[in-house]
C-alpha cells in the first residue's frame, strides 16, 4: 500500500504544482509563461523522482506505468493500483487548485485550472500528445535501465529535464498532457470542452506509453527495471 500512496502523492504534486503555475502564470500568454510551466513540470518531477523513486519508482503518469508494465518491470495488480491511485492524487490536487481559485479569484489570472484542450483540433492534439509521450515515456525507460550504471543515479535529472522540453512543444499544441491522470484531474472541475477532449488525453498518452515500450524492447537491454 506504502508504494500506491507514494504514486498517489507523486502525482499530487506533479499537478497541484504543474497546473498551479500554468494558472499563476497565465500559461500562453507570452513566452515567459509557457517556459515558466514547463519548468515547473519538469521540477515537480525530479523533485518526486528524488522523494518518492525509492519507494514506488515515481511512475506519478498512467503512461509510464503502462510501459514499464508491457516492458515487465511490474505486475499487472501493480499496473491498475499504481493507475488507480494516480488519478486519486490527480483528482485532489486539481480540487484543491480549484478551491484556491474559487477563494480567491483576484490571484487567478486565468479561470482554467490547467486542464488540456486540442487547440488544433482533435487528430492534431492526438497524434502530438502519442508522439510526445512516446519519446517521454521512451525517456524513462533508457534512463532507468539498469544497464546504465552510475548514470542511472541521475534518471530522475534526465527525465525531468526531458520532461520541460516537451512541454516546450506541446502546450502551443494541447497544452501537454503525456498524463493521463494530469488530465483527468483538471478537466473534472473545468468541464466543458476540456471534458470533451479528455478522451485523446487518455488515449493518445497510453497509445504512446505501449509504442515506447515496443520501441525499447527493440533496442534495449533484456535486463528488467
Amino acid at each position: 500500500m506504502k508504494k500506491y500512496l507514494a504514486e498517489m502523492v507523486g502525482t499530487f504534486v506533479l499537478t497541484f504544482l504543474g497546473c498551479g503555475a500554468a494558472v499563476a502564470l497565465g500559461c500562453g500568454a507570452d513566452t515567459a509563461s509557457i517556459v515558466g510551466t514547463a519548468f515547473a513540470f519538469g521540477l515537480a518531477v525530479v523533485a518526486m523522482a528524488y522523494t518518492i523513486g525509492g519507494i514506488s519508482g515515481c511512475h506519478i503518469n498512467p503512461a509510464i506505468t503502462l510501459g514499464v508494465y508491457l516492458n515487465g518491470g511490474i505486475n499487472a495488480k501493480d499496473c491498475a493500483m499504481y493507475m488507480l491511485f494516480q488519478v486519486i492524487g490527480a483528482i485532489l490536487a486539481a480540487a484543491v487548485l480549484a478551491g484556491i481559485i474559487a477563494t480567491d479569484p483576484s490571484l487567478v489570472i486565468t479561470t482554467a485550472t490547467g486542464a488540456n484542450a486540442c487547440t488544433y483540433g482533435t487528430l492534431n492534439g492526438l497524434i502530438v500528445e502519442v508522439v510526445l509521450t512516446t519519446i517521454f515515456v521512451l525517456v524513462v525507460l533508457g534512463a532507468t535501465s539498469k544497464t546504465n550504471g552510475a548514470t542511472n543515479n541521475f534518471a530522475g535529472l534526465a527525465i525531468g529535464l526531458s520532461l520541460v522540453l516537451i512541454h516546450l512543444v506541446g502546450i502551443h499544441f494541447t497544452g501537454t498532457s503525456v498524463n493521463p491522470a494530469r488530465s483527468i484531474g483538471p478537466a473534472l472541475f473545468e468541464g466543458g470542452q476540456a471534458l470533451c477532449d479528455l478522451w485523446v488525453f487518455i488515449v493518445g498518452p497510453l497509445v504512446g506509453g505501449a509504442f515506447a515500450a515496443c520501441i525499447w524492447k527493440l533496442i534495449g537491454s533484456d535486463e528488467k527495471h
